[in-house]
């Protein structure tokens, strides 16, 4: 694919910033959104909006056709089966979701208990994980008596996959691993990982929020239990994001949340529940974000996954090159040829993240700097903070040179290096 060939599909890149080009390279934590998905959510909002599930009106049924459409769409992209697909509000609010439901199957009806977990369990993250994959786990575990247990990475981040069997016992019942790190760009090798999970029978948890928007993904394929993913960071709205889990495990899942919409019968004293997906859905849905996550999907299915991750892979290659070429810059992660998606997260010897991102914005240049919601993975590294620039399909070369260009000049404007 060619960036140049969608650009005019997003608007905002139009757009200057401190009298220069804007240069958008933040697109993992949140991406631009094409027009189509705009006009996808305005067009409900004007023509079909109204609440879905339970309404009798005509307008009611036409927003659950299209909520449900929705749905469909989401599964297919991802490999599943609609009923396995439960819509949240980003991937931070799915995994919650699990780990949520997990603890409550130790205090719930008998038919949900087969899931609990007690104290001596282990649930087994790894050393890359951003907060949200690794908090509600320290949560859970705290919650059981379950035992937090991580597989370590070495100097580069590379996860220590000769640890796999002394970190992931018998005793796991849960691996929680992301297939791209958001801090280093790179794909961590499943295959063995979730080869032993299952060996000794814990629950794969796939945070897949930084590899759905790049690369062609599917659930079922992975063999995982659960995967999370967020809308906004794959050119949809903020708000809405998915879970998926596999039929039989979300129908021995006990509610995470509870309320109106997910029930079959209630008393002044208990109520039962229905059956997943509807089970995890309390309350009134995000029905205008879904219409347009799945505008989302279609766009990126019309330029095709394969052409997606090429072009990422292409710009992620780019990136690392780029900023190894430059004094005084040290790339984050193993920068020998490693799988890694279209970002990379840098430091600038002797200058803080957060003045190298001021500089380059300055130039119009967007970049995160911060610990980017991993501080045990920048503690490790021997850092604070570092400095990313993401890309996605709009992203173009001449956008890569630019910023390599602009942070060329970093070292001497803050009087440090040669």
């Amino acid at each position: 694919m060619r960036a140049e060939d969608v650009r005019a599909d997003f608007p905002l890149l139009d757009s200057s910033v401190n009298g220069h080009p804007l240069v958008y390279l933040d697109s993992a934590a949140t991406a631009q959104k094409p027009l189509a998905v705009l006009e996808a959510e305005r067009e409900f909002l004007t023509t079909t909006n109204a609440a879905v599930n339970r309404g009798a009106h005509t307008l009611a049924a036409r927003a659950t056709d299209a909520f449900d459409d929705a749905r469909a769409a989401v599964a297919r992209f991802v490999g599943a089966r609609d009923d396995e697909i439960v819509w949240t509000s980003n991937a931070t609010e799915g995994i919650n979701l699990i780990a949520t439901a997990l603890s409550n199957a130790s205090t719930a009806d008998a038919q949900y208990r087969s899931l609990a977990l007690t104290p001596g369990d282990e649930i087994v993250v790894t050393e890359l994980e951003h907060h949200a994959n690794l908090i509600p786990w320290q949560q859970l575990a705290q919650r059981t008596g379950a035992v937090l247990r991580y597989i370590p990475v070495d100097d580069d981040g590379a996860l220590l996959l000769d640890t796999l069997e002394s970190v992931v016992t018998p005793r796991a019942r849960i691996v929680a691993v992301s297939h791209v790190s958001n801090v280093l760009g790179t794909v961590t090798p499943l295959e063995p990982i979730i080869a032993r999970a299952h060996e000794v029978g814990a629950l794969i948890v796939l945070d897949a929020c930084q590899s759905v928007p790049h690369l062609p993904v599917d659930v079922r394929a992975l063999d995982v239990d659960f995967a999370v993913f967020s809308g906004h960071k794959m050119l949809g709205p903020t708000g809405i994001g998915a879970l998926y889990g596999r039929r039989e495990l979300l129908e021995a899942l006990p509610p995470a949340s509870t309320g109106g919409s997910m029930i079959t019968t209630v008393t002044m004293e208990r109520a039962e529940f229905l059956p997943p997906r509807l089970r995890f859905e309390p309350g009134t849905q995000r029905v205008s974000q879904a219409v347009a996550l799945a505008e989302a999907v279609r766009y990126l299915e019309r330029i095709g996954m394969p052409a997606v991750a090429d072009h990422s892979v292409r710009l992620g290659a780019r990136l690392v090159e780029g900023l190894r070429q430059l004094d005084g810059v040290r790339v984050l992660g193993d920068t020998s040829g490693a799988p890694r998606i279209g970002l990379a997260s840098f430091e600038v010897a002797g200058v803080h993240a957060h003045d190298v991102g001021q500089f380059l914005d300055d130039r119009g240049i967007a970049v995160r700097v911060g610990h980017h919601c991993a501080q045990p993975l920048h503690r490790r590294l021997g850092l604070v903070a570092s400095a990313r620039a993401s890309a996605s399909v709009y992203t173009t070369d001449e956008e890569i040179d630019v910023f390599l260009e602009a942070l060329a000049e970093v070292p001497a404007f803050f009087g440090v290096g040669r």
